[in-house]
């Protein structure tokens, strides 16, 4: 299971180390020690300095603009600037580039790649997922926003809910209901669209930590062009999981290195508080350990499958709902640990964004606090634990499946 890399990986490694020390600031601590308009102003900057060096979208062909490395490569890339708190793209990257960038590789026309990737990666089209609605989250495949084709134009009405970098897209890449007569994973299409355009109302959602993340975005008879699909008309559910099912190897290490350091920061509060030989802590300390230490082993199985050119497969759902569930219990014990402490910190939190808090992240009473809340939605986002738990136990276990009643038409259209 422990991941082996070739002699010549080695000058790789020493490469990306050599970046970083020449362009990062001086005194660099990690993104995590930069706030508001700081970090803003350093992620804009990080993103023009890895296209200069070809290090944006690094595993990307370089007939298509990318660094053309090899996906070892990239995961030494990602291993490395993990360690030292640093991000690999843009802040709508993972979206941009990571999602709909990759599906654009996979099932674009070389029309769209030509139209779309150069803009991706110039930062043109900025890009957000439109897929959860709110009858439509651990069911995606309920979607119920429409599109119909109107000469040249599909011309789109509906709503999406917690779209991640909904205020600060451009673009929007949708599941949209286009054949409601068909059984529902059979009626869906995949768009590309603009948001810029009447018709597109965004309105962002402020959540318990003072974060806006995310949005509701509303379609009234918004517009994108018949040849903005992406993949066939009604097959948009294949090509809507070819890209749940990206980064996921790249990836694979870099998760308990996460978790890692918001652990040591955990044990740093612990003994300035003075509760190192309190029983029940001790307890919390050794479990969070052992969390870290297994999501570390998953990591390098989950990278032993990747290096041997295997596919992810459903097993890839236990590590969502490990890692979601570590967190919450991790910032639970944090409050029990901090006490009332813990509420006097409320609303003076610098970190953002979902999951771990990035490396660099000051290890203050209102940043754990804003982990603990950011932390209640782990376990719902990305597929809540009860859709992991019917994944692994029916596709890795192979357990008996749940009855349907959904195999029929979408909507009963007569």
């Amino acid at each position: 299971m422990q991941p082996t890399y070739s002699p010549d990986t080695d000058e790789f490694r020493s490469k990306i180390t050599a970046f970083l020390d020449a362009n990062l600031p001086e005194g660099w601590a990690g993104i995590g020690a930069l706030a508001g308009e700081e970090r803003s102003v350093f992620q804009k900057q990080w993103r023009a300095t890895l296209r200069e060096h070809n290090l944006l979208a690094a595993a990307w062909p370089a007939e298509y603009g990318g660094g053309g490395l090899t996906h070892v490569e990239q995961v030494i890339l990602n291993e490395e600037f993990a360690k030292r708190g640093v991000p690999t793209a843009g802040a709508n990257d993972p979206f941009s580039i990571g999602m709909v960038g990759n599906t654009i590789l996979v099932w674009g026309t070389e029309e769209q790649k030509a139209h779309y990737i150069p803009r991706i990666l110039d930062g043109i089209d900025v890009f957000c997922q439109g897929y959860s609605e709110p009858d439509a989250g651990s069911d995606l495949a309920n979607v119920g926003c429409k599109a119909e084709l109107d000469g040249d134009e599909w011309v789109i009405s509906g709503q999406k809910i917690w779209t991640s970098a909904g205020s600060t897209a451009n673009m929007i890449f949708t599941l949209a209901r286009t054949a409601p007569e068909n059984p529902k994973h059979k009626g869906i299409t995949f768009l590309l669209v603009p948001m810029d355009q009447p018709g597109v109302e965004v309105r962002p959602i402020t959540n318990m930590a003072g974060h806006d993340h995310f949005c509701e975005v509303f379609f009234d008879e918004a517009r994108c062009p018949k040849g903005d699909v992406l993949g066939e008309v009604n097959n948009g559910w294949a090509v809507g999981n070819t890209l749940l099912g990206f980064e996921r190897g790249v990836n694979a290490t870099v998760t308990s290195l996460a978790y890692g350091a918001e652990f040591e920061q955990y044990k740093e509060m612990v003994v300035e508080r003075g509760l190192a030989d309190d029983p029940v802590v001790r307890q919390d300390v050794a479990r969070f350990h052992t969390n870290v230490q297994i999501m570390r082993y998953r990591g390098m199985q989950a990278l032993t499958r990747f290096l041997k050119g295997q596919n992810p497969g459903p097993e890839s759902s236990i590590g969502k709902l490990f890692w979601s569930q570590h967190h919450q219990a991790i910032t639970e014990s944090a409050m029990n640990v901090l006490g009332a402490d813990g509420t006097v910190g409320f609303g003076t939190d610098t970190r953002g964004g979902l999951g771990a808090p990035p490396i660099g992240t000051p290890n203050t009473a209102g940043n754990w606090m804003a982990s603990f809340m950011i932390a209640r939605p782990g376990t719902i986002y990305a597929g809540t634990s009860e859709v992991q738990r019917n994944i692994v136990g029916e596709r890795v276990l192979g357990l008996p499946k749940e009855p349907r009643a959904d195999a029929g038409p979408w909507k009963d259209t007569k």
